[in-house]
This record gives structure tokens, sequence and C-alpha cells, in this order.
């Protein structure tokens, strides 16, 4: 059995850096919970598939790096850097085609060797500055 910290590595390789949907299945239990910020909540496989094609609609070039992680029991804490090019609507704001970051915050819960739970953090208003700033320009 892979380590927990090496199950989020992949998650975030295969899954976001690679959009490789084909893994959700390996990683992921079929009941697996996405919590995300504003209320976000999407479960099993389906529905995070189906959250994946919203945010790579929204977010072109779209990359999850780990700057950090801790791992304490069937948890796993990683302070993230996401980055994308705004190419649809995202928080209201249609396409501006900039490329954006901003940090976040992810917390995995492992269940039987896999992740069950996943409640992501993005600084949202960062995000939404950011775009503003490029609507203005």
């Amino acid at each position: 059995m892979q380590n927990h910290k090496e199950i989020v590595r992949n998650f975030y390789d295969a899954i976001w850096n690679n959009a490789d949907k084909t893994v959700i299945p390996d990683l992921l239990t079929e009941d697996f919970l996405f919590r995300g910020s504003l209320g976000l909540m999407q479960r099993g496989h389906d529905g995070f598939a189906n959250f994946m094609d919203q945010v790579r609609a929204a977010l072109g070039e779209y990359r999850c790096d780990i700057v950090d992680m801790a791992a304490e029991g069937n948890k796993v804490f990683a302070r993230m850097l996401y980055s994308g090019v705004h190419r649809g609507d995202l928080f209201g704001y249609a396409a501006t085609h900039a490329r954006i970051k901003w940090d976040g915050v992810a917390i995995f819960t492992f269940r039987d060797g896999k992740i069950s739970e996943l409640w992501v953090l993005w600084d949202v208003n960062d995000v939404m500055k950011q775009l503003a700033r490029f609507v203005m320009d």
C-alpha cells in the first residue's frame, strides 16, 4: 500500500495536472466526497469528474502544485499553489485570457488506502481581485 502522501502526489499529478480521469477509481473511494470553496459539494466518481470538467472549462493549463504537506493518521494536509489561464466563466467573470495563480489548502481523508473525502479551500478573494484587475485593464 502506498503511503498517503504519495497518493496525494499521484492525485495531483495524474488527475489534475495531466487530466487523467482513468485513475479516479484507483485513487478515490466510490462514495468520495468533495467539498470546495463557496460550499460546492460533489459525491462519487462521476460528480468529481464533472467538477473537473467545470474547472478545466474555466481555467486552461490548470495546474496544482504542492508547496508542502503534512500527514497525521488518516489525514493529509497540503498547502497548494494553483494556476491557470482564465478561459471561461469563473466567479461571474467572463474569460479574460489572463494567467492567474493563487494559494489554497487541501485536506484529504483516507479510508482503505484511497481518498474518501477532500476539502479544498482556494483563496477566492485573491482570485476575484486578479480577475477584476484584468477586466479593468
